[in-house]
């Protein structure tokens, strides 16, 4: 198996200590391996609330940030070693969906602008026919009407519809992985399913692989195969979504799953959390990120940082709770859990 796309023990920080040491650091991503396999498509999440590093790692992914630490490597090779060929074919390659429908418009434009403009910059048609063909393929991909769509300024489509002419804008370059930021949180519930459809039938009819941002694992369950949960910008827990959700094994993990409502008045929710402590110093912290709320601390854990634990063939966590059972690992979650991919789970298209 060779990574396409590969972040080796990556570390990102903002910030400065200063000439005197008075300044601040805060550790955005903390020593994160993530690995994309070249030949076979997956879809992968990446979970965690706001603030716990997800924004940060997909900057990395897209090569828009440079770690401080460990290395970016794309079909091998350090990312800050490319060439402009290579450069240019990794900006084809890999592309991204960004949260806010409404903030990737010009809104003095067409929404043809968005379709052309890749098709130019990487010349990928030869004469107007074959750019118009390429254009509405690509919408028809996502399920939109190209007469319906083209000549319309971006206030004329829903939300829903402009999120999806970003999916078909992607899908014009024939990318190898798509990055999806929070792409339906911005959507009302109705068209979420669409769009997540349109995604998962990207990655199971053209190969197209996936990393998927969220702080809902509701549609993490959904579409995915792997899932990564961030803390603070640590992995505190990694591996199958059938093996994660159903059977958490980090606190962390476990609070997120508890925090999701339940159609059902008799199942109540449980207390509430202690509230994150937002220290920016994040440089100071010598144990576990998540022992100023996690319900089961021991005294260790303010000291000692918990190395990556194998539970199963299919999950790993970051917790000093299963050091004794676990077994200890340093791998990435692809090259760990890279099984054979069950049916994921339907997801009515008009629902």
């Amino acid at each position: 198996m060779s990574a396409f796309l590969e972040l080796d023990h990556v570390t990102k920080t903002f910030g400065s200590e200063g000439m005197f040491g008075g300044g601040s650091v805060t550790v955005a991503v903390d020593d994160v391996s993530l690995s994309i396999d070249e030949d076979e498509s997956s879809i992968t999440t990446v979970a965690g609330e706001s603030g716990s590093g997800k924004t940060t790692l997909a900057r990395l992914l897209l090569g828009s940030h440079v770690p401080n630490a460990g290395k970016m490597l794309y079909r091998g090779k350090d990312f800050t070693r490319l060439t402009r060929r290579e450069r240019r074919n990794f900006r084809r390659e890999i592309q991204p969906i960004f949260q806010d429908p409404f903030e990737s418009y010009n809104p003095f434009y067409k929404v043809d602008h968005v379709l052309d403009e890749p098709i130019k910059n990487f010349r990928l048609a030869s004469s107007t026919s074959e750019k118009k063909q390429m254009i509405e393929d690509a919408l028809e991909m996502v399920g939109l009407v190209p007469e319906e769509t083209l000549g319309r300024f971006p206030h004329q489509l829903s939300g829903g519809q402009r999120q999806r002419v970003m999916v078909a804008r992607a899908l014009l370059l024939k990318p190898r992985v798509i990055l999806a930021d929070e792409p339906v949180s911005m959507v009302d519930a109705s068209l979420r399913a669409t769009i997540l459809d349109s995604i998962r039938r990207l990655n199971r009819d053209l190969g197209i692989s996936v990393i998927y941002i969220t702080h809902d694992l509701t549609t993490a369950y959904q579409i995915s195969d792997n899932i990564m949960v961030m803390y603070r910008g640590t992995v505190v827990e990694a591996g199958t979504v059938d093996a994660v959700i159903p059977d958490p094994q980090h606190p962390y993990t476990k609070l997120l799953i508890e925090s999701i409502p339940q159609p059902d008045p008799k199942n109540r929710w449980g207390s509430e959390p202690p509230q994150q402590n937002w220290d920016t110093s994040d440089l100071q912290i010598a144990g576990c990120r998540f022992a100023d709320r996690c319900p089961a601390v021991m005294d260790r854990c303010h000291d000692t940082k918990p190395a990556q634990y194998l539970i199963n063939e299919h999950q790993l966590t970051a917790c000093l709770l299963h050091e004794e059972n676990g077994e200890m690992t340093d791998t990435d979650i692809t090259t760990t859990f890279q099984t054979e991919k069950e049916t994921i789970k339907a997801i009515p298209a008009n629902s």
